[in-house]
C-alpha cells in the first residue's frame, strides 16, 4: 500500500503551508487520534457487548486489533488532509485480509470496531482540517 509520490508531494505542500498553530493542529490531531482511538472504541463495545471486550475477544486478537487500528487511524487522517478520500477503500480492504479469520469468528464485533474507529479517523480529519483553515 505504498502511496503514489503525487501523494506524498501533496503532504509535503501541505505541511510546508502550515504556520506554527497549523503544524501544532496537524501534531496535536495526530496525537489525539493514537492517544484515544483505542480506548472509545473498547469502551463502546463493552457498553455495546455488556460485558468487557477481554471476555468476549482472545489476547491475540485485541494485540492484532490494536496495531491494526492504529494503522488505519494514521491511514485515514493521512489520506483525509491529502484530500484523498478513495485511497480509504484501500483501508478497508487490507483490514478485511489481515483479519479475516477473526472476522469469521466474531464478525460483528469487528465490524463494530471498524465502523467506530473509521467515524472517530474520519471526524478528526474533519476537525483537523477545519482548524488548519480557520489558523
Amino acid at each position: 500500500m505504498a502511496m503514489q509520490r503525487h501523494e506524498l508531494e501533496g503532504m509535503h505542500q501541505v505541511i510546508e503551508d502550515l504556520d506554527l498553530a497549523g503544524f501544532a493542529v496537524l501534531v496535536g490531531g495526530y496525537l489525539a487520534l493514537i492517544g484515544t482511538s483505542g480506548l472509545l472504541v473498547n469502551g463502546i463495545l463493552s457498553r455495546i457487548s455488556k460485558e468487557p471486550i477481554s471476555q468476549r475477544v482472545s489476547k491475540e486478537a485485541r494485540d492484532t486489533g490494536f496495531v491494526v487500528g492504529k494503522c488505519e487511524n494514521l491511514l485515514i487522517l493521512t489520506f483525509m488532509l491529502l484530500d484523498a478520500y478513495t485511497a480509504l477503500a484501500l483501508v478497508f480492504a487490507a483490514k478485511a485480509i489481515v483479519r479475516r479469520e477473526d472476522m469469521s469468528k466474531n464478525s460483528l464485533f469487528f465490524l463494530a470496531g471498524t465502523m467506530i474507529n473509521v467515524t472517530y479517523s474520519i471526524m478528526i480529519g474533519l476537525a483537523m482540517k477545519t482548524l488548519i483553515e480557520i489558523v
